[in-house]
């Protein structure tokens, strides 16, 4: 029999697992024997003291106590994106005697002259006392936080805690923990890194691995090469950017640092050239983005020029060049600014192809770039293998004497996909050199910073009511695929299904299309459809109307549209289209935008790809624009309805597998065409022959099996939903909270397939749904037992409640349901009040308002004369019952109404937390000293209730 002991957290294991505090333990002295001095800091007083040591220490002087009160008051200024800046500025300290001392809190230069020492539970005072696990102070400051679960339990929830902490008192005191620049999460067995920012998501946060890609998960070795003190220092000082767009920091995976180190090596020891391949999706210009700041830093470097191949330089990427180095982007044609640049001392400069092609050819520029001929210039291309590349390239190696060239690619030229120009045919290695770092779409995949594709082929010649997936005949007559008829048969395909592949709006998707004339069918199709009530999405589009600008179809790359018409002829029925569906636009968002103004439609362009992004558009629909280089996390769908091969292919699908939360589980790809050999093409020449199965998910059969045996499981638990009731430990109910999650998982997944219905799988619908409801109760239970302090196994279970929230189940909907209960047969009655009850149990942002919403179906809906005056009655019976509320609140806990509204208005506008003496200012009669942790608490909690269920999803 094996002992039991119990851990740090109070919870009981097998005495052969390592606990929480073991594990502490060990990492302490592990960085203690790589150079850490151990310290002892227990609270923010003894933080403080130590700050200010250390600052001395670094600085080489001492401070007065007056003098350090200057720097802390410094410190305490701005956010965390502002403090990061602040840690890397020098603060101009004037000293007692008036003289000033430039004061460093980190030395960036020589990253391994800083001081290093590490600790363990500080605890820190906010709205709820924490202690925090092992922190390490670099100059005294806690720039890294390391948050431990012992083995077996989730990592996730470290990453949870490290959120709460954030909300609860990393802003407390002299607000040091918003100094933290990298969290690192561990359970021994897995350990993965992420910047200090409030919007990362689990999905956002990385494992460390070698120049290979292979992953370092445990914490002894992750500890030993990520944490070393030099390593770690230059992640910090090196490898956060700052993003000025965002205003948040974002860190370095793996595979963006070791890009940028083997650039800087071939820069700092070579006259080489080079090129990196990693996958589209991986964040390519993040990486340029630092390589670029980086380089500026040499002294050996004259200039940075980082070249983009479209004129559209995206907006979010000009804005984070020019906060780095104002001015050095420049979205106009002016080729005069960009020759001023390469002669001032502007180091950071970003131009497109276009552009630089100009300065280098014509004549009245030849006086002012001949100086720049033997300076040692660095080009970076953001994507090396556009089409008319060939000449600039060669115009480039031609014209400058000490250049450098280095391209970034996710999907390189090789023999297998060349094409042939005037200059012959020539592969990415022929124009740049060697590969100097490699990180291919299965390694994505496998570190999940991609998602898997999921590939539907519709046949969209099969009678419209029959349209199912198969692989579709090769039918490929221009007349055939543009007839109108098959274009609606494709849009009502669309209509019907584009609810369930993004899962009721909550993501978005992209239609491509062969041609503009293609696109105005399809765009009339839709807005007639829409005219006559049969759907409610919002299309939006945008395509370039030069004349005779052909889609090439078969083409490996993607021809490039650009919003500039300067000097194009137009196709003037191609641009009256455009005209009026962005008239349409300008009817739905209330703006004014138009085509006869060149630079008003470059503000479309970059409106219309916000609006995308932040889910204001449903379905984009575009031929070729938008399909490299865009970026939106929400875009989960991209249906097909043009030929696409190779890089083109790979490049236009990758719109849709960037991770966004958990219910984004895959990029769907409906393909209205036959491209099921150009993708198994794709996929093999830009991974490897066997990468199929990692890239595409499996069969709608596969996961149908995957439910029923996850079911299985489930039902090995808990037989029945009521046998839920009857669990009889915490361990049987971590189980059954594992199995039932599991189960949504699958679920998540299968629900985006056509094909998917409940007589397919081994559970009906409504028992699914009950034991989601059973699922949330114990959730509550959870919750409710955080509140009281209680210690629970439960308490390191992430319930994932974004994969049981249903969009379309809102107080909105439930109204709609109100009238059609009140105007059906009495007959009916009960099963539509119970179904309706169901749905408020298996939602979890329902629940709150079940209670309430069965109180108006007894005491109101009889009163209601029929369902069309359902909607005026309940939010009358609303704001009675909101009023109720709060003053029950107030007069049950002895408040202030105005300063409870007050607050209540105060965390609504701010979403941050009041702190607890902000809620003891509410009460009338102030509780002792003993009691205003418990009383303060609870007054809170009745406050966030009241705001779950009244304010939060409220009827409009």
């Amino acid at each position: 029999m094996t002992n039991k002991v119990a851990d740090s957290q109070g919870f009981y294991f097998s005495g052969q697992l390592q606990s929480e505090a073991q594990l502490e333990n060990n990492l302490i002295a592990q960085l203690v024997s790589q150079g850490y001095e151990r310290v002892v800091i227990k609270d923010e007083a003894s933080l403080l003291t130590n700050l200010k040591h250390q600052l001395e220490k670094h600085n080489k002087t001492t401070f007065s106590d007056t003098e350090f009160k200057k720097i802390v008051n410094h410190l305490n200024k701005g956010n965390v994106y502002e403090r990061a800046q602040t840690l890397r500025d020098k603060f101009n300290l004037t000293r007692d005697d008036g003289s000033p001392f430039y004061l460093e809190f980190i030395d960036q230069i020589e990253w391994c002259q800083n001081q290093y020492q590490v600790t363990n539970q500080i605890t820190m005072e906010g709205e709820y006392q924490n202690r925090y696990d092992v922190t390490i102070l670099i100059n005294g400051l806690p720039l890294v936080q390391v948050e431990l679960k012992r083995r077996g339990l989730e990592l996730k929830e470290a990453f949870n805690q490290t959120k709460r902490y954030d909300k609860h008192s990393y802003g407390s005191g002299a607000g040091l923990f918003q100094y933290i620049q990298l969290f690192v999460i561990s359970n021994g067995v897995n350990t993965k890194y992420y910047a200090n920012n409030k919007k990362q998501s689990f999905k956002q946060t990385f494992f460390w691995s070698d120049k290979d890609n292979n992953q370092i998960t445990q914490l002894e070795q992750f500890a030993k090469t990520f944490l070393e003190k030099c390593h770690l220092s230059k992640m910090i000082t090196k490898y956060i950017v700052l993003n000025h767009t965002f205003k948040i920091l974002m860190a370095l995976r793996p595979y963006q640092y070791y890009a940028v180190e083997a650039i800087i090596d071939k820069v700092k020891n070579s006259v080489h050239n080079g090129y990196i391949w990693h996958t589209t999706g991986s964040g390519k210009t993040l990486t340029s983005f630092k390589a670029a700041q980086i380089l500026t830093n040499l002294p050996k470097v004259d200039k940075v020029v980082f070249c983009v191949d479209r004129k559209d330089l995206d907006y979010q990427t000009a804005k984070e060049f020019n906060a780095f180095s104002e001015g050095s982007v420049d979205s106009t044609d002016n080729t005069q600014k960009l020759v001023k640049q390469l002669g001032d001392d502007t180091k950071l400069i970003v131009t497109t192809i276009q552009k630089l092609n100009t300065a280098i050819m014509k004549e009245r520029y030849k006086a002012a770039m001949e100086p720049l001929k033997d300076k040692h210039i660095i080009f970076i291309f953001d994507e090396c293998h556009r089409s008319q590349f060939g000449d600039t390239h060669k115009r480039i190696t031609e014209y400058f004497n000490h250049y450098q060239m280095f391209g970034f690619t996710g999907t390189p030229i090789f023999v297998e996909n060349v094409a042939k120009n005037q200059h012959g045919k020539r592969t990415t290695k022929d124009l740049f050199g060697e590969c100097l770092h490699k990180y291919v779409i299965t390694d994505a995949i496998r570190d999940e910073n991609v998602l898997k594709f999921a590939v539907e082929y519709i046949n969209t010649f099969k009678q419209h009511d029959t349209i199912r997936d198969i692989e579709v005949e090769d039918i490929d007559t221009k007349e055939v695929m543009e007839s109108p008829q098959r274009i609606e048969a494709v849009v009502d395909y669309i209509i019907a299904n584009h609810e369930r592949k993004t899962h009721a709006k909550e993501f978005t998707g992209m239609l491509c299309v062969s041609s503009v004339e293609v696109l105005t069918t399809y765009y009339d199709i839709f807005q007639q459809k829409k005219l006559a009530g049969e759907h409610n999405l919002k299309v939006g589009t945008i395509f370039s109307y030069a004349a005779n600008e052909e889609d090439k179809g078969a083409d490996d790359f993607i021809t490039e549209e650009t919003t500039d018409m300067t000097g194009k002829k137009v196709n003037q029925h191609s641009r009256d289209k455009l005209e009026s569906y962005i008239g349409d636009y300008n009817a739905m968002f209330g703006t004014k935008y138009t085509t006869k103004d060149s630079k008003s439609f470059y503000n479309y362009y970059n409106e219309l790809a916000k609006r995308v992004r932040d889910k204001e558009v449903d379905i984009l629909l575009v031929v070729n624009m938008f399909l490299t280089g865009f970026d939106s996390p929400p875009l989960n769908t991209l249906y097909v309805d043009k030929n696409l091969k190779y890089h083109g292919l790979i490049q236009a699908f990758s719109r849709t597998n960037r991770t966004m939360g958990e219910k984004k589980s895959q990029g769907n790809i409906v393909c209205f065409r036959n491209l099921k050999q150009a993708t198994d093409d794709a996929i093999s020449l830009f991974s490897d022959k066997n990468a199929k199965d990692t890239i595409i998910m499996e069969p709608y059969e596969n996961y149908v099996k995957q439910f029923n045996e996850a079911l299985e499981q489930l039902k090995a638990i808990a037989p029945d939903v009521d046998s839920v009731n009857a669990l009889q430990s915490e361990e049987d109910e971590f189980a059954f909270i594992k199995a039932y999650r599991e189960l949504m998982r699958v679920y998540n997944v299968l629900v985006t397939f056509t094909d998917f219905e409940f007589d397919d799988v081994a559970i009906e619908e409504q028992e699914y749904t009950d034991y989601g409801s059973k699922y949330l109760d114990l959730y509550d239970k959870v919750k409710s037992n955080n509140q009281k302090e209680k210690v629970s196994i439960l308490n390191d279970v992430d319930f994932e409640l974004e994969l049981i929230h249903r969009d379309e189940i809102n107080v909105t909907y439930i109204l709609k349901l109100l009238g059609q209960l009140k105007d059906a047969p009495k007959e009916e009655h009960e099963a539509r009040k119970k179904n309706i009850m169901d749905m408020l149990s298996g939602d979890v942002q329902m629940r709150s308002k079940k209670e309430l919403i069965e109180k108006f179906i007894h005491e109101n809906l009889p009163e209601v004369q029929n369902g069309g005056q359902v909607e005026e009655r309940f939010k009358q019976f609303w704001k009675e019952q909101d009023s109720a509320e709060i003053k029950r609140i107030c007069e049950e806990e002895n408040l202030d109404l105005e300063k409870v509204q007050k607050l209540i208005s105060s965390y609504l506008f701010t979403e941050k937390l009041p702190y607890r003496d902000d809620v003891v200012k509410t009460m009338n009669q102030k509780p002792t000293i003993l009691k205003r942790k418990t009383v303060s608490q609870r007054v809170l909690d009745q406050m966030l209730d009241y705001i779950k269920t009244f304010i939060d999803g409220a009827p409009e």
